[in-house]
């Protein structure tokens, strides 16, 4: 198990989680409303979003190796323990799929300015599927972020009520 100064790893790396991942979330739903927001604040949205999402197995490995170096030093599995690392297994596929549909909206996204661009718009093609994209990002954002607080309430109330000392 990696440590820090003696404190494990997985709480320093959870923080990053649950700041990154909110904040992408409340970005993204930004720029999938606001279109003039997407064309400026893109990359920012998008590094934020993908250091998020990369998080997340980085610091659920780190909870791995934590609950298994719980599990020998009390020699029992913990079910609190274990409802937590199973929610923060579920936020993964949620992450992931958020951060797809965010780069999908970025494409999209461009692709309906280069369509409105055009001297004679005859298709809206790219418009209708930024729009459609920008529904399932904003979605996609409410249930990362919900997902993102499950587990981490769960994690914080198995260490504030004793279970993980």
């Amino acid at each position: 198990m990696l440590t820090i100064d003696g404190i494990p790893i997985h709480p320093l790396l959870v923080h990053a989680v649950v700041v990154l991942l909110p904040l992408a979330a409340l970005g993204s739903i930004a720029i999938a409303l606001v279109p003039a927001w997407r064309r400026r604040y893109a990359w920012p949205v998008l590094g934020v979003t993908l250091a998020g999402v990369a998080a997340v197995p980085v610091a659920t490995q780190a909870g791995e190796d934590l609950q298994a170096a719980l599990e020998r030093a009390t020699g029992a599995a913990n079910p609190v323990i274990q409802t937590h690392a199973d929610l923060g297994d579920m936020l993964l596929p949620i992450a992931l799929g958020f951060g797809v549909a965010v780069i999908a909206l970025l494409v999209a996204g461009r692709l309906a300015d280069r369509e409105r661009e055009a001297e004679a718009p005859t298709t809206k093609t790219w418009r209708v599927v930024s729009v459609v994209v920008s529904v399932l990002v904003v979605l996609l954002a409410v249930g990362t972020t919900v997902q993102t607080i499950r587990a981490g309430h769960s994690g914080s109330t198995a260490v504030w009520s004793g279970v993980g000392s």
